[in-house]
């Protein structure tokens, strides 16, 4: 699934309920044993590299909306 797959490693960890860094070793050995050279990384348009620079903002901003909808909730409570 690792080798093949296009979803992060660090899910394949998850799912399969190991450590990531075991997943990550495991692969290493197996590609070292069988003479396969890791994939080199796509290079980015730059549409995706505008697409994660926002989604990178759009998180943040998430953030920091529930950070403010928890204090206002904890101001209301502490003025009734």
């Amino acid at each position: 699934m690792a080798l093949i797959g296009d979803r992060p490693m660090s899910h394949i960890a998850k799912e399969l309920g190991i450590n990531a860094n075991t997943l990550y070793n495991w692969v290493k050995e197996h590609r070292r044993k069988h003479g396969i050279t890791a994939p080199t990384p796509k290079e980015t348009t730059p549409e995706e590299a505008e697409l994660k620079r926002l989604r990178k903002e759009n998180a943040r901003l998430k953030m920091e909306c529930d950070i403010l909808k928890k204090a206002t909730a904890y101001f209301a409570k502490a003025t009734l």
